[in-house]
């Protein structure tokens, strides 16, 4: 009985909550264009804050747990839907899908903390810290490029590839996903600004060319 409780009360809060963009959904939907460049909040996502020497013992279980460490800046790790962002020699970001976030049956957040143990470092749930802008098709990258100040040609920026940058005065977590197609992390409270900025930038793929 308890833990049937226990789970409609988390039905419940799943029922009335709202993402850091929700409210953005349909001039989201209104102002992307099939084929050319589409703009989705993933919301939800379960993420991690983790500093831990990668080299370390505690560094190789946490390791274990979240499919792998990245080595060095721009590189993505991680494995079965999870993905690892480098931050810093020693900072990590964990992405994964919103199932894995323990409250939701999931394990990914306390098998990180029970890898740590009482070693030097640090596990912290920051799902709620940030939400997921994804940005993808053949105009995707030029629509960055009028904000982003990183050269992102596929030579410099190819799949599997995520920095720290600014998109529209924005500090976020850009990752390149595929070919065509990016995840954008901003803070929660900056969801709004972002959102209208990328959806101001795509306006011009909007409409007819001219001949």
């Amino acid at each position: 009985m308890a833990n049937t409780a226990a789970l409609n009360g988390i039905n419940g809060l799943r029922d009335i909550r709202r993402s850091p963009a929700s409210h953005l959904t349909a001039a989201l939907e209104a102002g992307s264009i099939e084929g050319t460049v589409v703009l989705q909040e993933g919301p939800f996502q379960t993420m991690a804050g983790i500093r831990v020497d990668p080299r370390s013992e505690e560094g190789a279980r946490v390791a274990a747990v979240a499919g792998g460490l990245p080595a060095r800046c721009g590189e993505v790790g991680g494995a079965d839907g999870v993905s690892v962002l480098w931050l810093g020699p020693s900072e990590f970001l964990v992405v994964a899908p919103e199932e894995a976030h323990d409250s939701l049956g999931g394990n990914l957040i306390g098998s990180l903390t029970a890898a740590l143990g009482g070693a030097p470092g640090q596990v912290v749930d920051l799902s709620a810290n940030r939400t997921t802008f994804e940005l993808s098709g053949a105009r995707a990258r030029a629509v960055l490029e009028k904000g982003c100040s990183l050269d992102l040609h596929p030579r410099s920026f190819p799949p599997g590839t995520a920095l720290n940058t600014e998109v529209g005065n924005i500090p976020v977590v850009l990752e390149k996903t595929g070919e065509e197609s990016f995840r954008l992390f901003p803070r929660a409270s900056f969801a709004d600004f972002l959102g209208r900025w990328l959806l101001d930038a795509m306006r011009e793929y909007a409409s007819p060319e001219v001949p």
